[in-house]
Order: C-alpha cells, then sequence, then structure tokens
C-alpha cells in the first residue's frame, strides 16, 4: 500500500483515509478532533481565494545571543526554514472574507512549536498599527505552543508587552480584534496579545493555557479538574466566547465583522 494514504486520529485513535480528512478541512469525520495544520492552509480556509496579500514576508530574525543547544539558534532557524517553507513562525497581512476586508495574522506550531520571537511580535505589532491606519478589522489564530522563544532570552520576552501595548491603541481608536485559538495556544503568546481580543473563539479540544496541564500538575502536585485547559472547560468559565468547528469558521467570521464593524 503507497505510503501517505491513511492517517491516524489523535481523537479516536481510528485511521482515516487522508482525503476524506482533507475535505473535511482537517477534521476527523468520526470524533470531530481538529487536527493542527499549517497556516497557508488555514488561510485557504479562511479568507477569499486570491485576495490574500502577505506583509513583512521577509523578515527573519537576528541571534542577539549567540545562543547554542544541539546547534546553533542560525542552524535551527535555517532547519525550520527548510521543513516548513516559512520564514517565521508568524503570517500577517489584508485578505478578505465574504468580500469584507480584514487584517489577519496566524501563528503556525510547525515552526519552532510557534513561539513568539522579536519577528512574531514586530509582525503581530505592525499587523494591529496597520488595521488601526486603515480601519480594519483583525483576526489573529493562534498557534502557539512554544511561548517566549529561549533562544532570544529577553528580546523574545519584551514581545509580550509590546505586542499588548500594540493591540490597546488598536482597541482605543475603536477597532475590532477578534482571536482564534487553536490547538495548542499556550506560553507568552497567551499571555499576551491572544487574550485581550473583544471577541475570543477557539476551536472544539483545543488545549489553551500559560503553563501545560502536566506542568502545572507536576508543580502544585495536585489533581487537575478533568478536561483542564480544554477550550470546553474554559467556555463553561467564562474564559472564553464561543467555540466554533472548523467548518464553520469563516461564515461565523463574516457573520460577526457584518454585525460588529
Amino acid at each position: 500500500m503507497p505510503n501517505g494514504l491513511w492517517v491516524r486520529c489523535e481523537g479516536c485513535k481510528g485511521m482515516l483515509f487522508k482525503k476524506v480528512v482533507e475535505e473535511k478541512m482537517f477534521v476527523c469525520p468520526e470524533c470531530n478532533y481538529h487536527f493542527r495544520i499549517f497556516s497557508r492552509d488555514r488561510l485557504k480556509l479562511l479568507v477569499d481565494e486570491n485576495s490574500f496579500e502577505e506583509m513583512w514576508a521577509n523578515m527573519v530574525p537576528c541571534d542577539p545571543l549567540s545562543f547554542k543547544d544541539r546547534v546553533t539558534y542560525p542552524e535551527r532557524v535555517a532547519a525550520e526554514q527548510q521543513k516548513t517553507g516559512l520564514k517565521e513562525a508568524a503570517i500577517v497581512g489584508k485578505g478578505k472574507i465574504n468580500g469584507r476586508e480584514v487584517m489577519i495574522g496566524i501563528t503556525d506550531p510547525s515552526f519552532i512549536m510557534g513561539s513568539m520571537g522579536s519577528v512574531v511580535g514586530e509582525k503581530i505589532a505592525r499587523i494591529a498599527e496597520k488595521a488601526m491606519e486603515l480601519k480594519l478589522p483583525l483576526i489573529i489564530i493562534s498557534g502557539s505552543g512554544g511561548g517566549a522563544r529561549m533562544q532570544e532570552g529577553v528580546f523574545s520576552l519584551m514581545q509580550m508587552a509590546k505586542t499588548s501595548a500594540a493591540i490597546a491603541r488598536f482597541q482605543g481608536a475603536g477597532g475590532l480584534y477578534i482571536s482564534i485559538l487553536t490547538d495548542p495556544s499556550l506560553g507568552g503568546v497567551m499571555a499576551s496579545f491572544a487574550s485581550l481580543a473583544d471577541i475570543t473563539i477557539a476551536e472544539p479540544k483545543a488545549l489553551i493555557g500559560f503553563a501545560g496541564p502536566r506542568v502545572i500538575q507536576e508543580t502544585i502536585k495536585r489533581t487537575l479538574p478533568k478536561g483542564f485547559q480544554t477550550a470546553e472547560f474554559l467556555l463553561e468559565h467564562g474564559f472564553l466566547d464561543r467555540i466554533v468547528n472548523r467548518q464553520d469558521m469563516k461564515k461565523e467570521l463574516f457573520r460577526m465583522i457584518s454585525y460588529l464593524q
């Protein structure tokens, strides 16, 4: 049997015909598990065809600390760029949703787990400023399990304050900001721009929080509530406004923007 015809669902553990999963927008037809997807695939699902104009696509990180673990930081970045076809963990730009113009940003978990370094923070801040300039709604889709990027030290941590300040200026000018949390949404991204929206939406069963549940449990030495840090748990406790299936996301975004903008 040729390789690549089947994929394993992490939700129900079933073997699925890959073409069927792709036709369902990378959602399991049996249990509704939402697979992690590349940022470019997500763009195809959310914005109108040929409407996306990427901005600041050639920004790449520097190596302020001369950081090295198993390999140097520049070597790690180069390997990630080759593996993913991305320059960095965030794609930002202008697009249309059913004809309505929006500014949109996406962090991609396939690039160093979507961690936020200086380039990701700068792109998020710039897209917020551009949305304020053009008076357009701002949509940011977070898929970040890496938090602030340790290879850049304090330069990475300061992006939390920078992106939060940019979002605050945009909202202070009357802008509409919608945050979409996907699996995973953790760390410094979740502790900054991802949690500051006017409307916060999540995909089903997305892992959302600051530290992961295993780290918390090992630190406090207590058993956590069932489903702790899932989208459903957070909706029940008032952290989220809605949970929206991926197949319905574009329609729901258009409805919200049409009503609120």
